[in-house]
């Protein structure tokens, strides 16, 4: 109510126990976004001027990266123990763009560096997306699985936005495979959902090493590389106007130097 008082204009809708925002509410959310995406950028540019000892950390990350990205976070803040991580792990690749554009987290681990923004990326990981199914699937005993024999079989993917399945959906199409060709069954959400409908006997998916190494271990699926492989490569994306802090860039050059002590 105060603040409301302050622009002299309702801010809030109330109706019983539900609040939403009014118009000029959501458009001074926008602007106090920008205020504090501002506020930030002026605590780590004052930040590179002291040790790196302090400070927070944003950062987002693609649902892929979520298996391996925290393990490399724990031991880097071992090394820096006064910072603070924040990590949010967005659905898909358009939801972690709005966060990247809105300034609401310092860098991004992702795949394909976004054409829409200007950024700057430094190579983080490459890891291999497989053939992955039910114990007892057709395909299965072979040492390879090839993009033509998939056609004929139920596919169950990513929804549309995320970067797998664009990447998923590219390889096809170099494959010479169209859409249409493809006995595409449930489109989900998530890794995880994902390899639950697997297990299910549903259909298979064409999904990151990195998000199957419990079902594999426990046998719920089986995995088989792809003919030709399929290797994705992701990327620590940062918005090439705003100021690189002293403390993202040393986890930046801690990354970029430990990942290959971690299994992606």
């Amino acid at each position: 109510k105060e603040l409301e008082s302050a622009v002299e204009l309702p801010l809030f809708d109330r109706q019983g126990r539900h609040i939403s925002l009014t118009t000029a509410g959501e458009y001074l959310l926008v602007y106090a976004k920008r205020m504090l995406a501002t506020m930030k950028d002026a605590e780590d540019a004052m930040a590179r001027f002291r040790r790196v000892e302090t400070g927070l950390l944003n950062i987002g990350l693609v649902s892929t990266a979520k298996y391996f990205v925290p393990r490399l976070l724990a031991r880097f803040r071992e090394e820096h123990p006064g910072i603070e991580v924040r990590l949010q792990v967005s659905g898909n690749r358009e939801q972690l763009l709005t966060l990247l554009h809105a300034g609401e987290v310092d860098l991004a681990v992702m795949g394909r560096p976004p054409k829409e923004m200007a950024t700057r990326a430094e190579p983080f990981a490459a890891h291999p997306l497989v053939f992955v199914a039910p114990p007892g699937h057709a395909l299965l005993g072979h040492e390879t699985v090839s993009a033509s024999a998939l056609e004929a079989h139920p596919f169950i993917v990513r929804e549309p936005g995320s970067g797998t399945r664009e990447f998923t959906d590219a390889y096809l199409h170099r494959a010479g495979i169209a859409p249409e060709q493809i006995n595409l069954v449930m489109e989900m959400g998530s890794p995880i959902a994902l390899i639950g409908v697997v297990e299910t006997g549903l259909g298979y998916a064409i999904a990151s090493s990195a998000s199957i190494a419990k079902s594999l271990r426990l046998g719920d699926i089986v995995a088989i590389p792809l003919k030709p492989r399929l290797t994705r490569n992701l990327s620590m994306v940062y918005p090439k106007e705003k100021f690189r802090s002293r403390l993202v860039t040393a986890f930046v050059d801690y990354a970029s130097k430990r990942l290959k002590d971690f299994s992606v």
